[in-house]
């Protein structure tokens, strides 16, 4: 009986050894969680962003202007394309984060880790610098919110 015992719990139900890890989840980088992707602000200049409770419409215009001009050939607004599509990007990242990767895209990709996984899951096609002024960055921030 002991020996029947140990044979249970030296196996899993399939019968096969248990290999490290199986059936563990992994843990989730904290950036990289719903709760704490926020903290997460990347790298550049851009430390504090207030959003307003509603969308300031002038400035969401200018900024889907400019995001036409300058982003449109690399990112679509709903759907994956050479760069993520921007729909839903405030449900990931901190306006901080997404101005400062507008803003410093060199550097973030160079030290911020969601950046640099970014930079892998879109084949290692890294964001040009479209050379946006903070006023601009902040009003291309402001489209996304209409999205």
């Amino acid at each position: 009986m002991a020996l029947a015992a140990l044979i249970v719990l030296g196996c899993n139900s399939s019968g096969k050894k248990e290999e490290p890890g199986y059936g563990v989840q992994k843990e989730t980088p904290k950036a990289e969680t719903s709760a704490d992707f926020r903290l997460n602000k990347g790298v550049g200049p851009v430390t504090s962003v207030t959003l307003g409770a509603e969308v300031d419409q002038k400035l969401a215009e200018e900024g889907k202007t400019i995001y036409a001009n300058m982003c449109m050939a690399c990112h679509k607004p709903d759907q994956k394309f050479i760069g993520p599509a921007p729909k839903g990007i405030f449900e990931r990242r901190s306006p901080e984060w997404i101005m400062n990767m507008i803003l410093n895209p060199e550097q973030m990709i160079k030290e911020d880790p969601i950046a640099k996984k970014l930079l892998m899951e879109f084949n290692g096609a890294p964001m040009a610098n479209q050379n946006l002024t903070e006023a601009q960055a902040r009003a291309v921030l402001e489209y996304f919110r209409t999205l």
